[in-house]
């Protein structure tokens, strides 16, 4: 009897938390950062793990929940390009930043990790 009552009750968690498992990844969350180019970055600026984390932050702060893929170029002359895709598989604008006056920041890039969290919070995280 106590081994039954012991298997039904391993069961039940189990069970429990599969259900946990499944709500938390009920919406499509997955998220992704690729730099091409990162070598390019400034080291002051903390370079591509940097530049991904505050696109992670803004992205937390304006549109939580909402899952991408984006892939940002480091080009000449202090610019950034980044292709962005939905976690539904919509690609948004493809978004530019440039900063003539001094090399690229951390700061920077939290300004450029704002202006793609707007898109994906005005895309709402669907095909566009």
């Amino acid at each position: 009897m106590r081994e039954r009552l012991v298997q039904t009750a391993a069961a039940v968690i189990l069970v429990a938390a599969a259900g946990c498992a499944c709500a938390m990844t009920a919406g499509n969350t997955s998220r992704g950062c690729k730099v091409i180019g990162g070598e390019k970055l400034p080291a002051d600026s903390g370079g591509s793990d940097v530049l991904c984390q505050a696109i992670a932050a803004a992205v937390d702060e304006q549109a939580p929940g909402v899952g991408y893929q984006i892939e940002i170029t480091v080009l000449p002359m202090s610019r950034l390009s980044a292709k962005i895709t939905t976690a539904e598989g919509g690609t948004l604008p493809e978004q530019g930043f440039a900063q003539m006056d001094k090399p690229l920041s951390k700061s920077a890039f939290q300004r450029f990790a704002r202006a793609i969290a707007a898109e994906l919070t005005k895309a709402g995280g669907k095909n566009s």
